[in-house]
């Protein structure tokens, strides 16, 4: 959010804080949190760039469509294992997994 709608909100009472200040998380669970986005993020675009549907990827997880859909948007009822065996099935390569985690990290430090 930028800065001048920053301080018309507070002049108008509102409190402007991030969102790890709003759900009282700790620097370690604002850092997972961080993490799981990021590698989710990175399993929407890699399926994407390599044109499979989610219904495809989720035959090749033995899971559904709508459990693919909750992995893409880092839903919190889906494991960082189930995350991480998406990306190796989409032929994620160890190089590709640090970059998205790495992103996450820069993320969680601005």
């Amino acid at each position: 959010m930028d800065v001048k709608k920053q301080e018309r909100l507070r002049a108008k009472g509102w409190k402007v804080g991030s969102v790890d200040e709003f759900l009282d998380l700790s620097p370690e669970e604002a850092a997972y949190v961080e993490l799981k986005l990021a590698l989710s993020e990175g399993v929407r675009k890699l399926r994407l760039r390599k044109k499979i549907s989610q219904v495809q990827l989720a035959r090749s997880l033995g899971s559904s469509q709508s459990r693919v859909a909750k992995i893409e948007v880092g839903d919190s009822s889906v494991s960082l294992d189930l995350v991480v065996r998406s990306l190796i099935a989409l032929g994620a390569s160890a190089s590709d997994l640090a970059k998205m985690i790495s992103s996450a990290g820069r993320r969680a430090a601005a």
